[in-house]
């Protein structure tokens, strides 16, 4: 019988500090202490907090483990899997002078309690390499509902409703892409992931792969209902090999499972996805080079009009949502449009999930409402600048982004916003595009607090 859970990020921040040799190290342990029977090994998605990496939480315990070595195992096996005595040198505390006594749980500390997950839900919860641990958390129960009790139409009218728009840059609303492509008659029509992140030090899209793969291709396969599409396609950057390795595994685990193939639940709806990798090419993150790239071709932009919807892949309606725009959607049937438009602001509705790196405390990812102030992501979850020093300025983006000032420290984030103070500028862009010369307005969310 398990008693204990012990659950060990597996994202690529973690892998590359060490955490397969602490995996295989811990069931080396249990194995000679007799306990394998006992504690279960979970290797999950990211946790969040890049920082303190690599990670593992012993559960039902809850305690955080960070920075855990390979030599550090055989305490953790010996103290507490087998003799229940915590290994304190090894606990996360926010502030050293903390005793164990007010050493707060997980989800208390400053980085993890303002946050508000859907997107990431869950990562470092989960095995995403299983689909039954998916399938525990309420995964597929979305794409059920809509086959068996929702018209095509009704699937678009609760994405118009729920005010999500995509993560990916430019914002356009998610239910208007899905309703264009669905008024245009065709016999094949196509839903893309576009997994292709080619910002620096960009992550999240990467972490959702890595961490929830199956909520991507659930996503996709209502996005296909909702249009009349048969076929998805992913397209991943190749440098993702942790992430284009699970994807690959949840797609065969789904087509076992007949969550993807013919006849889904039941019904006459079939769909079904597959891999298309990139090779690097920065400019295949806009949206008419990516499908330029899936066809075989050079990946170059393409005019517009016509638009994807019109005339996409392989010249057939195409509907492109990123990633993090598709990790959304399940929730939003299941828990409704009205509740996901509670969360952020009246022009941007949701979560946002950012990619906090550079000269700041706390890196890693979080995930917080839009409109919460660029002050409460960097000092409030992202622990401030190191050694007390002055923050000068955030960059929200890639090449298409912006620097914003320490003047505009207070400013809520969300679309509007950040077009107002001027870290995009769209109209420049557009004329950049139709030059082939720039990837599309890459709203990454990144967060870097640079030092001028």
């Amino acid at each position: 019988m398990i008693r204990s859970h012990v659950l060990i990020c597996g994202g690529t921040g973690c892998t590359s500090g060490g955490s397969v040799a602490i995996g295989d190290k811990l069931q080396q342990e249990l194995n000679r202490l007799g306990l394998a029977e006992e504690i279960k090994i979970v290797r999950t998605g990211c946790f969040g907090l890049c920082a303190l990496g690599p990670v593992m939480i012993v559960y039902p315990e809850g305690t955080f483990y960070s920075r855990v070595k390979v030599e550090d195992v055989t305490d953790i096996a010996e103290e507490h899997l087998l003799k229940g005595r915590i290994v304190e040198r090894l606990v996360y505390k926010e502030h050293e002078e903390l005793d164990m006594s007010q050493v707060p749980a997980l989800g208390e500390t400053n980085f993890y309690k303002t946050q508000l997950r859907v997107a990431l839900r869950n990562c470092g919860v989960i095995d995403p390499e299983n689909i039954e641990e998916y399938i525990a958390m309420d995964g597929y129960q979305a794409l059920g509902k809509v086959l068996t009790e929702m018209t095509p139409a009704e699937v678009i009218d609760v994405m118009k409703a729920s005010g999500l728009r995509g993560r990916g840059g430019a914002g356009f609303p998610t239910g208007m892409k899905w309703q264009f492509a669905a008024a245009n008659q065709a016999d094949q029509k196509y839903v893309v992931c576009n997994a292709d992140e080619g910002d620096p030090g960009a992550f999240m899209d990467r972490s959702i792969l890595e961490g929830d793969p199956h909520a991507v291709l659930e996503a996709m396969a209502i996005a296909g209902y909702a249009i009349g599409a048969s076929k998805g396609y992913i397209y991943v950057r190749a440098e993702y090999p942790i992430a284009v390795s699970r994807l690959q595994i949840a797609i065969d685990q789904a087509r076992e499972y007949g969550l993807l193939g013919n006849n889904i639940f039941g019904t006459d709806f079939c769909f079904d996805c597959e891999i298309r990798l990139g090779a690097g090419a920065f400019v295949c993150g806009e949206e008419t080079a990516l499908l330029t790239s899936i066809e075989g071709n050079r990946g170059e932009p393409r005019n517009k009009p016509p638009f994807p919807a019109n005339k996409g892949l392989f010249g057939k309606p195409t509907i492109i949502n990123n990633v993090e725009t598709l990790a959304n959607i399940p929730q939003i049937f299941l828990k409704g449009a009205d509740w996901f438009a509670s969360m952020g602001t009246e022009d941007s509705k949701g979560t946002k999930v950012f990619a906090l790196g550079g000269a700041i405390n706390n890196t890693g990812l979080v995930e917080i409402p839009l409109g919460t102030t660029l002050r409460h992501i960097i000092y409030d979850i992202g622990g401030g600048i190191p050694n007390g020093r002055q923050f000068k300025a955030v960059q929200t983006g890639g090449p298409s982004g912006g620097c914003i000032p320490a003047s505009l420290l207070d400013t809520p984030i969300d679309y509007g916003n950040l077009t107002r103070i001027g870290a995009i500028c769209r109209a420049h862009l557009v004329a950049r595009f139709r030059k082939g010369g720039c990837d599309r307005a890459s709203l990454r969310w990144r967060c870097f607090p640079m030092r001028f």
